[in-house]
């Protein structure tokens, strides 16, 4: 599927003000606390987000400039590295560029919307579990997250993605359902 520009930066954006809505909230101690994905810190998974974005779209010609310090403040690395990824998203050029995917032909928005979206809208619950924040995904998000998952198959579980589908009651809150197929349990 091809997302048209302003598709793929308005989800972008959607995902993205909750994440820093989260980060804002986060102090300099919270950073260092325990996430769900195993061994790493909140402030780790913002270096993942970062760091896999910005893979991802210099891999395609994106230069998205210096990598910001996540290490001295990941909230305010987070925020100047979601501002440089939404211009370059509202660039035409960038998101109908085609490329051979891992299911196929595609082009980097429907890339990007598919799964570096999916990444930052279950890494805010992450974050915002870390930190004993406030976790709760939408309806929305919710429809997101398992449409992603159910788009990746069993490569959901491949080795860097998810671990391990955990089992939920069947009575289980649909965000406790929704989660445990990523491994996390809420």
């Amino acid at each position: 599927m091809t997302e048209t520009p302003s598709t793929v930066a308005d989800a972008h954006a959607a995902a993205d003000r909750p994440l820093q809505a989260v980060m804002d909230g986060v102090t300099a101690q919270g950073w260092g606390s325990p996430s769900p994905c195993e061994g790493w810190s909140a402030a780790d998974v913002v270096a993942h987000l970062v760091d896999t974005q910005r893979d991802f779209l210099g891999g395609h010609g994106v230069d998205l400039g210096e990598r910001p310090d996540v290490s001295a403040d990941p909230g305010a690395a987070w925020r100047e590295h979601a501002d440089r990824v939404a211009a370059a998203l509202s660039d035409d050029a960038v998101t109908a560029t085609a490329f051979d995917g891992f299911f196929g032909p595609t082009t980097v928005g429907a890339t990007f919307e598919q799964f570096y979206v999916w990444d930052m809208v279950v890494h805010r619950w992450d974050v915002a579990r870390a930190v004993e924040a406030d976790h709760a995904l939408t309806g929305t998000e919710l429809d997101r997250v398992e449409r992603g998952a159910d788009g990746f198959g069993e490569a959901l579980h491949m080795d860097g993605v998810c671990r391990s589908a955990l089992e939920a009651p069947a009575d289980a809150p649909r965000e406790a359902r929704v989660l445990a197929r990523l491994g996390r349990r809420v």
